[in-house]
């Protein structure tokens, strides 16, 4: 989804939002930085960050050991042209990848956690604008 907030600003919006529905932020892939770096190539904002929601996880990892490939939730920020773009991982990739159906109850709370995250993240960031 596109949204009208700077770079910086929507980071800090997408961090605020996930923490609401209980996800925390694992780990933060600064996608940017690290090609500069290591391949002298420039490119736009481009940010990659692991979210999980610890009782979820620990649910699923319960029921299918190997789900740890899957996770955490990866939720992109990055910039496009004039605007800024949130994407959000779909949750049925849990159930579709590992055919375990007992996953489904689990990857639904998880996209539901993070459309409501998705929510707060349009409202805030238009308010903002």
């Amino acid at each position: 989804m596109r949204v009208p907030t700077p770079f910086a600003d929507t980071v800090a919006i997408v961090r605020a939002a996930l923490a609401e529905q209980g996800f925390g932020v694992l780990t933060e892939i600064d996608v940017r930085a690290t090609l500069r770096v290591k391949l002298d190539v420039d490119m736009e904002d481009y940010l990659i960050l692991g979210a999980c929601n610890p009782q979820l996880a620990h649910r699923a990892l319960d029921i299918h050991r190997e789900i740890g490939l899957l996770l955490p939730c990866n939720v992109v920020v990055r910039t496009h042209n004039d605007a800024t773009v949130v994407e959000v991982v779909d949750p049925d990739i849990l159930v579709v990848h590992t055919r375990q159906p007992a996953l489904r109850p689990i990857a639904r709370e998880a996209r539901a956690g993070l459309a409501a995250a998705l929510d707060a993240i349009v409202k805030r960031c238009t308010a903002s604008a």
